[in-house]
């Protein structure tokens, strides 16, 4: 995993590093492991707005991923490592040898 530092352009640069995302794969994400997100836009149930600053952002749909492994004895293979928008790790599509796929949070 390559590693991109900033230039120090101002005191909040300085020291600056992040993620090139190099190693992600550019694939569409797997459709059956996909969830709808809804937003609330800092409103409750009753359509009051209840947070400010909260609204807006781009639209995600929600990733299911498998932290409990249940399928621990069987053998998979690595199809991809994709960007998750709604955590910082990075996720891994795994296909188990029955066919079943499911995401994991990917190790470094």
């Amino acid at each position: 995993m390559a590693i991109k530092k900033y230039k120090p352009t101002s005191n909040g640069r300085r020291n600056m590093t992040a993620s090139d995302f190099a190693e992600i794969t550019k694939s569409t994400p797997e459709k059956s492991l996909l969830a709808k997100k809804s937003k609330t836009g800092a409103r409750n149930n009753s359509g009051r707005m209840t947070v400010r600053h909260h609204a807006g952002g781009h639209k995600q749909a929600y990733r299911l991923v498998d932290f409990k492994r249940i399928k621990d004895n069987t053998t998979a293979t690595v199809k991809a490592i994709e960007y998750d928008p709604n955590r910082t790790a990075n996720i891994a599509l795994l296909v188990y040898e029955d066919g079943i796929k499911s995401y994991i949070l990917a190790p470094k």
